[in-house]
């Protein structure tokens, strides 16, 4: 086994969860490509996907720079107003 890979036993295991409860999770998270799941005899294994959350914080740094851009114009309104 390589040491980046864990079972899914394992996993629901570490977390105190049923097995039903990890793999629903482990399901929309292979989804996004965050995770990868391949089965080997009667045994599940998983590993970090390619995606592991470049795409989302690209997402959200786009948004927080709108964000600022909007509160940046607001405090320059307000100071305009106070004058």
């Amino acid at each position: 086994m390589d040491t980046a890979e864990i079972t899914v036993s394992e996993l629901a295991e570490r977390f105190g969860m049923t097995l039903t409860g990890i793999t629903k999770h482990l399901r929309l998270l292979e989804e996004a490509g965050m995770v990868v799941t391949e089965k080997r005899g009667r045994v599940r294994h998983c590993r970090l996907g390619t995606n592991p959350l470049d795409r989302e914080a690209a997402w959200i740094r786009g948004h927080q720079l709108e964000i600022e851009g909007r509160l940046d114009r607001l405090g320059q309104f307000l100071n305009r107003m106070e004058e």
